[in-house]
């Protein structure tokens, strides 16, 4: 069943004919932004946060677009480091909350606090707003991919929903130039394990390319590192470090995974951010 509404949107960046070789080596990073905010709902500074990666393709998960027309996550950092969003694709329809007053520097309230900062419209509201926390703003809430680069054909490629899961899952996909040859990155923000998100693994992996083509498959996937490997056979992990919780990292859910045909030149997991997720980040070449 194809899922893909009308708020899926994917816009091609404006290159001149294609040269017929890129660039030697590519940046990529995958970044899971929390809609800006803090788990008080406060703004950090995303742009800068985003700067500091020196990507040349970026891909945001739990990015935020408002339905009032102003500015969402992507196009903020899209206008002020000079990215194009090549695409986005919306998994849910949400609340953001207005900020919780506090002078604190915790990232978030403690345990039992008032601690919600987004409710998707599916979700079973669990943890009450609390008196302070009512305003809220409606919007969109999902996956972009943005890039400094020539990209083309990029297309959203619909996971499904699960019964468990409030959102319903996809993935970006485009193509840019790497050497001599195409690259094709796919992002994506996958199902939690809980919600029995190896079926959409294995949806996902029909859909990206053979090993003998350079890809590359950046995201938050909800999963520690080997699993999450193991429905991509021939593919490879090209991060291995903790990136959540941002502030005391004890696991990885955030992931980049290529094919044999690329080889990592650099790789690793960025500071800590304004986000509970901390970025993680992988310079590529031709293998």
């Amino acid at each position: 069943m194809d899922l893909t509404g009308p708020d899926d949107r994917t816009v091609a960046t404006s290159a001149p004919s294609r040269r017929p070789d890129g660039p030697a080596h590519l940046r990529v990073a995958s970044f899971n932004v929390h809609m800006g905010v803090d788990g008080w709902g406060r703004p950090y500074d995303l742009v800068a946060e985003c700067a500091a990666l020196d990507a040349d393709v970026l891909v945001l998960q739990e990015a935020w677009t408002p339905d009032d027309g102003t500015d969402g996550t992507a196009a903020r950092v899209a206008d002020g480091l000079g990215y194009t969003v090549v695409g986005e694709a919306d998994l849910a329809r949400a609340r953001l909350y207005e900020p919780v007053a506090t002078d604190t520097d915790r990232w978030a309230p403690r345990f039992g606090q008032v601690r919600k900062t987004l409710h998707l419209d599916l979700e079973r509201l669990k943890v009450a707003p609390g008196p302070r926390h009512r305003g809220f703003q409606r919007g969109r809430w999902g996956v972009a991919v943005l890039a400094r680069v020539p990209c083309r054909d990029p297309e959203v490629l619909p996971l499904g929903k699960l019964r468990r899961d409030p959102a319903r899952r996809a993935a970006v996909r485009c193509t840019t130039d790497l050497g001599a040859a195409e690259l094709t990155v796919l992002g994506t923000h996958m199902s939690h394990i809980t919600h029995l998100s190896p079926a959409q693994y294995r949806r996902l992996a029909h859909l990206v390319p053979s090993l003998d083509r350079p890809a590359l498959l950046a995201g938050d996937m909800n999963m520690w590192g080997p699993p999450a490997a193991s429905f991509f056979r021939g593919w490879r992990r090209a991060v291995v470090g903790r990136t959540w919780p941002a502030h005391r990292p004890h696991s990885q859910l955030d992931h980049i995974l290529v094919t044999p045909a690329l080889e990592v030149v650099d790789a690793r997991v960025a500071g800590a951010s304004g986000s509970d997720h901390r970025p993680v980040v992988v310079t590529v070449a031709l293998a």
